[in-house]
């Protein structure tokens, strides 16, 4: 495994952890600041930053992104994803140190699960997986992919708008699917950093980025107002880390292992990491700190 590729994937620790906090933090902003109005966005945002948690937590986020970024320019995506996706049960552990929720056996096992399934992943790195960052892509490949993304997120939404009690799942899913598409684009736009024409190239993918990211801020605050806070989290992520997951295989070609024995292994070891971050259980908050956190 290339210097770069380990350094990237410590940089996807590093993000995993520190989204995690921002996540928490925005909860508990979204919760104390105004409804969301989908047909007043601008001003609904700025409401939102009124309350100084989802302050906090968007400058928390911010530093997060810009570790995804360093790490999608470092690792191949599938990997950054993978290891973002297991990072996931750190939410337990954030949970239960910082901000006073109790976590359960059940969640520690997730924990054990995730990191069987990281090593597995390890030690079935394909040669060149491990030692290129970045992949070719078609362009048209590439829009394709991002556009039924950003389709998958507009369902998600009226379901959302539909199925009232289940909604914040819907919204959280909607919103892991924007910032999926936007990992996918920002992964593409590293690809031509040094190029002659990176300007020309790089132009139409930020902006793309851009309005996916915003979208995305104000689909998730609308989730963590009216959902659960750790099932919101784990369902955003879990979509945006499966979206991108895939774009390895289906946008940038990035290769499966030779034989078999380790394609199967490979994507049974992607599926325990995902699996065990996506269904461990929320942590259920110390009845005298659940309130006060949101004022």
């Amino acid at each position: 495994m290339s210097l770069s590729v380990q350094l990237g994937l410590l940089l996807a620790i590093a993000t995993a952890f520190v989204s995690i906090l921002g996540f928490l933090f925005k909860h508990r902003g979204a919760r104390g600041a105004p409804e969301v109005s989908w047909r007043h966005p601008i001003r609904s945002t700025m409401a939102l930053f009124s309350n100084r948690w989802w302050t906090i937590g968007i400058i928390v986020a911010t530093g997060s992104w810009v570790l995804h970024v360093a790490a999608l320019a470092l690792a191949p995506i599938t990997l950054v994803q993978t290891v973002i996706a297991g990072g996931l049960v750190l939410l337990t552990v954030v949970a239960d140190r910082i901000f006073g929720l109790r976590v359960t056996r059940r969640e520690w096992i997730g924990v054990a699960l995730t990191a069987t399934g990281l090593a597995v992943l390890a030690a079935t790195l394909g040669g060149d997986e491990a030692k290129s960052a970045h992949s070719d892509y078609e362009s048209g490949t590439l829009a394709a992919y991002v556009a039924l993304l950003a389709v998958g997120s507009g369902l998600a939404m009226v379901l959302g708008a539909r199925v009232a009690t289940h909604a914040g799942v819907f919204f959280a899913a909607a919103a892991g699917l924007q910032w999926g598409a936007s990992d996918v684009a920002i992964k593409a736009a590293t690809g031509h950093l040094g190029a002659d024409d990176q300007l020309a190239l790089i132009a139409p993918l930020a902006l793309v980025i851009l309005v996916l990211s915003l979208i995305g801020l104000v689909v998730s605050a609308r989730s963590l107002q009216i959902g659960d806070p750790v099932p919101v989290i784990a369902v955003t992520s879990a979509a945006a880390n499966l979206s991108t997951i895939a774009s390895g295989l289906v946008v940038f070609g990035e290769p499966l292992p030779e034989g078999t024995f380790g394609v199967v292994l490979r994507l049974c070891a992607f599926a325990l990491v995902i699996g065990a971050a996506s269904l461990t259980p929320a942590p259920v908050p110390v009845a005298t700190k659940g309130r006060a956190a949101t004022t």
